[in-house]
């Protein structure tokens, strides 16, 4: 709704439109002020916001990317994963190996004599506290049992007590009643588990059948291991026994793969890539309209993006790897001098991946790897106590000042306008009582000058 202009009644002049103008004029110098800085914050807040999960995106892309088995450039397949899985770590090289599987590594489980009731049976009809013992590969763990206790409180006190040593407890029941059941995850010869002591429990177990190895050839070569996650037969390769049988050989082939060393390699390039996109969105000055007149990103010459971009480009260029392989160039990565993009040409990966499969994969993990590198050189500007996260606190209390400058003008300003209001009112009023004078006295003379009529 248009506003209506009232002018004084004394004076004639539109003295609400004075105070506006005079109040306009006050407030506009610092309202500019105040607006403009909490524009150019709001956009800073949101750019270093953007950057930040950038960054945190590419640390989490490229620490998935930091194990042996993503660079080696070896594939490894089992002819029959029903019965045994291969998986490669460090240190595989290519070869075949035909494994028959025998029997496999089982663990110890006892089972206590059967008692009255389900899980609410009483283990301990006695007064007094019992002592259960449980022995397993020369080590005893004793459990105590107080008068009264239920099957239920036993495997819970076990299971408390014991989970660490890799011993746990449950109950079974059926219709003849409730029964205590121990058992291991330590698996193999010389792991069976032993019940003694005073306790009702330790009285007529069933010991069941004694633990054994896992038994195995490979090649031939007769083997044994205490689990069935064998990790040390076979330099760099991990079989996982799955299923005995004695008359069917597996073959295991270990062979190159470079086309899974390509795609790791493509995908720590896209993350580097996304990374660098995104801080170059918001540091990059473009021009607009006119050639003459550019644009500024939110954060163009931010001493904390120039820093991150040359840690981030100094360990692109940093030596390391060994073999024929101690630059991403000679793997033919290279990066945009204009963007800091990195591209990967095929026809030189090509020729790269014959001469260095292996090479490739150390100049990427390991302690000294790229990779590890990467995620120490981005550590302090990551985390709740960051660079970036700390940078985003400093926004943030900035707006909450503007904020309170803002209220600050806005009760200044209203003062001020109370202020003048109350003075231009009081003008009008008196001018007002001196124009009504001013016509009295004018009355007055012109009756004193006019003749009187007979």
């Amino acid at each position: 709704m248009a506003s209506s202009t009232i002018s004084g009644p004394g004076s004639g002049f539109d003295t609400q439109g004075i105070v506006k103008a005079l109040v306009a004029a006050e407030k506009a110098p610092k309202q500019s002020q105040i607006t403009k800085q909490q524009t150019t914050t709001t956009v800073q807040l949101s750019a270093v916001g953007s950057v930040k999960g950038a960054l945190e995106t590419y640390r989490a892309a490229i620490t998935k990317l930091n194990n042996v088995s993503a660079f080696n450039g070896l594939a490894a397949t089992s002819s029959e994963e029903k019965n045994v899985k291969v998986t490669l770590g460090d240190g595989a090289s290519s070869g075949k190996y035909v494994v028959v599987v025998q029997d496999l590594a089982t663990s110890s489980k006892v089972t206590s004599k059967v008692f009255p009731g389900g899980t609410s049976g009483v283990a301990n009809t006695g007064d007094e506290a019992e002592t259960l013992t449980i022995t397993q590969s020369g080590k005893s763990y004793d459990v105590s049992i107080p008068g009264g206790a239920t099957l239920q409180q036993v495997r819970e006190s076990i299971n408390t007590q014991l989970s660490a040593q890799g011993i746990s407890a449950n109950v079974l029941s059926d219709a003849n009643g409730a029964r205590l059941v121990i058992g291991s995850t330590n698996s193999g010869a010389g792991t069976d588990i032993t019940l003694s002591g005073d306790s009702q429990l330790a009285q007529g177990y069933d010991k069941g059948p004694a633990a054994q190895n896992a038994k195995y050839t490979i090649d031939g070569i007769a083997m044994e291991s205490t689990s069935n996650k064998v990790a040390s037969a076979i330099s760099g390769v991990t079989l996982d026994l799955i299923a005995a049988d004695k008359d069917k050989p597996i073959t295991i082939n270990v062979e190159s793969n470079t086309a899974t060393l390509k795609t790791s390699v493509q995908s720590f390039v896209s993350a580097y890539n996304a990374l660098m996109t995104s801080i170059n969105t918001q540091t990059k000055v473009s021009a607009t309209g006119d050639a003459a007149t550019t644009t500024a990103g939110a954060l163009t010459g931010d001493a904390s993006m120039r820093q991150l971009v040359a840690s981030l480009r100094s360990e692109l260029v940093s030596s390391s790897g060994s073999g024929s392989m101690s630059g991403l160039s000679q793997m033919g990565i290279t990066t945009d001098q204009k963007t800091g993009l990195l591209t990967l040409d095929d026809k030189a990966w090509d020729k790269a991946v014959v001469k260095g499969a292996n090479d490739i994969a150390k100049l990427f993990t390991g302690d000294q790897g790229l990779i590890t590198r990467m995620n120490k050189t981005t550590e302090p500007y990551v985390g709740t106590t960051g660079l970036l996260a700390s940078r985003v606190t400093d926004l943030n209390t900035k707006l909450t000042d503007l904020t309170t400058q803002q209220a600050d003008l806005d009760r200044r300003i209203d003062s001020m306008q109370t202020s003048l209001t109350a003075k231009y009112t009081a003008m009008d009023t008196l001018i007002a009582k001196i124009n009504a004078s001013s016509s009295s006295i004018m009355t007055t003379l012109n009756s004193l000058n006019n003749p009187k009529s007979d």
